[in-house]
């Protein structure tokens, strides 16, 4: 069975306009967790930001594995955790990236934590390519109009993926090819994410051997094994079913305030957890660029309550050494 949110335009009559100051003013006073204020000027197209949305949400199968730890672990556990305080070795923790108008958050999220994971366990940065996954993950997944997480893990694993920074970056075989939609400029929609196997020029290293692997991906179920993961090992991909009143969060512990009809699949990185305002929460990072969210693309979330379906699909996975690639 397959929850699919299509990527469908926003043609839905908001009454006041979805980026209107009279809608962000109403969501701030329909609750009081969370801050809404002007991520997006006034007259950014609608079709981008509904292309921002690209997750489908997979109903993962009983026989996929899933981990659990120690309770021992669990219970020394700390009541908040930041990995960037835990390694600082890492600045990929620190990074936001852009996906531009493209539906590919379902890559993002997961080459984001592959990324912080390939860093924490060998030591070293290699940024893992949002455009490889994005244009030559086509198992399940529809590139910039949407994708499933868990099969991005699975490419790690059979495929494996080349490196790449962001769009217009020059880093690594194959960079981001979407650009930003920023002040209105390079918003239109339809964007396609092409799968060109080789590197771009002037990189010294071939395409299949800049390819790096990970092992058989795995869930997490339930919130203590959820955080153990994290405190041991490092970030993890969400998904959840995201409103369009997100596209306003600034600062707090992000609820939905709106009817989820309106709502569609998102997948992010998550890196940790904490307590603001006695409310618990999720510690994110967003994919929309850093002038979105809170400290440069960061964001809050609701926590232990399942709110929107958000623990219901973690997707996590180990990196392997070149001498591990067949195990």
């Amino acid at each position: 069975m397959l929850i699919i949110f299509l990527l469908l335009p926003l043609t839905l009559a908001f009454d006041p306009h979805l980026l209107s100051d009279e809608y962000i003013e109403r969501i701030n006073t329909k609750q009081s967790s969370w801050k809404a204020g002007r991520n997006f000027p006034e007259d950014t197209p609608l079709e981008h930001l509904s292309s921002l949305f690209g997750a489908i949400r997979s109903v993962i199968p009983k026989a996929y594995p899933i981990k659990t730890h120690d309770p021992d672990l669990i219970a020394s556990l700390p009541e908040s955790f930041d990995p960037r305080e835990k390694w600082t070795n890492c600045p990929s923790l620190n990074e936001i990236r852009d996906q531009g108008p493209c539906g590919s958050c379902w890559a993002f999220g997961a080459v984001e934590a592959m990324t912080d994971r390939w860093c924490i366990h060998f030591g070293s940065q290699f940024h893992f390519s949002a455009q490889d996954v994005t244009g030559c993950d086509t198992k399940d997944s529809h590139g910039c109009f949407g994708g499933d997480p868990w099969q991005a893990w699975e490419f790690w694993n059979t495929d494996g993926i080349v490196s790449g920074g962001n769009f217009n970056s020059k880093q690594g075989c194959r960079p981001y090819e979407i650009p930003e939609c920023i002040h209105g400029k390079n918003c239109s929609g339809g964007n396609v994410a092409y799968c060109v196997k080789e590197c771009q020029e002037g990189y010294d290293t071939s395409y299949e051997n800049d390819k790096k692997f990970g092992t058989k991906p795995y869930l997490l179920d339930g919130e203590d094994n959820i955080k153990a993961e994290l405190f041991k090992y490092g970030p993890l991909e969400v998904s959840f079913i995201a409103c369009p009143d997100l596209y306003h969060y600034k600062s707090g512990v992000y609820k939905c305030t709106m009817d989820t009809s309106e709502c569609k699949g998102h997948a992010v990185k998550l890196l940790g957890w904490g307590i603001e305002n006695d409310t618990k929460y999720w510690l994110l990072a967003n994919s929309w660029n850093t002038y979105w969210g809170e400290l440069g693309g960061f964001f809050k979330f609701l926590r232990g309550e399942n709110h929107l379906g958000i623990e219901d699909v973690v997707t996590g996975g180990m990196p392997k050494n070149s001498d591990d690639i067949n195990k």
